[in-house]
């Protein structure tokens, strides 16, 4: 029986890992996590997990972790995730995310679990001010941080390259470009658009969208096509190297504001709320992906179209 452990199993991500793995045969699936709240997050899928409740930035509870299940993959997805929550803590940002990926990692080694295959999730946000002859930007692009939430992520990411290298833990690191999709928090751009005009709909909000910088443009993919990706390079993936995923091209918020205004009947307005809008942002950024796809032979397949459909049909029913 394969055991794998999922860390921050109720986050948006951790669930739809969980929902891509817990059907497998011979497949024991564990997921931590932190406040029941969140825990009602997982619905019917809670019972198809074996569920622990960890503060993962507490040595001893993830050494009991690790001791408890001894876990074949781990896919390492805790993590304060904000970068604009980052700029208002970054003290707290820095500490959960650093801390609970090293204090993983010492279990690890302690335990001698040398052949637990671990992915280590960082973010294409560390790669942050890029120039447009960066683009499309590959794994070797320099780092240009410009929130704590950036820095945390380069600390992680450099944390698991260490650990590889010193420890020989089989540890694979992904730099995930911004993944949306069904169930996101509205503190992210698509699903803070989506849920104002679900509430419009529903007569909850005046005909008034709040918005931030439309000028941006980002490499945006399906929540459901980063699992797929996570999954194959945990399977083919190679200890030691770090993974873009994206969608290898871009797209602009205005772009797709517009696409999600297109699919409702209402006649909305759009005013920009300078509390929304990034005290630094860059003005476009990509992914090279041709070193996942010659890996795993990984490529996007959910449309823009289809994931922005999806993510306001959900917050339509969403009471």
């Amino acid at each position: 029986m394969k055991k794998i452990l999922i860390t921050g199993v109720t986050g948006f991500v951790g669930k739809y890992v969980a929902e891509a793995l817990v059907d497998s045969p011979d497949v024991e699936v564990h997921g931590t996590y932190f406040s029941e709240d969140g825990r009602t997050r997982l619905g019917d899928l809670e019972r198809k997990l074996l569920l622990h409740k960890v503060d993962l930035t507490q040595k001893k509870e993830v050494e009991s972790l690790i001791t408890d299940i001894l876990p074949d993959q781990i896919y390492n997805l805790a993590a304060q995730t904000s970068p604009s929550e980052s700029m208002k803590d970054p003290e707290k940002t820095l500490s959960t995310n650093i801390l609970s990926e090293l204090y993983l990692f010492e279990a690890l080694k302690e335990k001698k679990l040398e052949n637990t295959r671990v992915l280590a999730i960082a973010s294409a946000e560390v790669y942050g001010k890029v120039s447009s002859e960066d683009l499309p930007i590959d794994e070797m692009t320099q780092f240009r941080p410009i929130s704590p939430y950036a820095v945390s992520k380069i600390g992680t990411d450099f944390l698991a390259l260490q650990y590889f290298l010193t420890h020989k833990l089989q540890i694979i690191r992904v730099r995930p470009f911004n993944h949306i999709g069904p169930g996101q928090q509205p503190k992210f751009v698509l699903p803070m658009f989506a849920k104002q005009i679900a509430d419009i709909e529903k007569g909850l909000q005046e005909p008034v969208m709040k918005v931030g910088n439309l000028k941006a443009r980002k490499d945006f993919s399906d929540v459901r096509d980063i699992v797929r990706a996570y999954t194959l390079l945990m399977e083919k993936g190679e200890a030691g190297e770090v993974y873009n995923i994206g969608a290898g091209k871009s797209i602009s918020i205005q772009e797709m504001l517009d696409i999600l205004l297109s699919l409702s009947e209402k006649e909305i307005k759009v005013e920009v709320d300078q509390s929304l809008v990034r005290p630094v942002d860059v003005e476009d950024m990509y992914a090279d992906i041709s070193k996942i796809k010659t890996a795993t032979g990984w490529t996007p397949s959910i449309s823009i179209e289809e994931t922005m459909k999806d993510t306001l049909d959900y917050f339509r029913k969403v009471i």
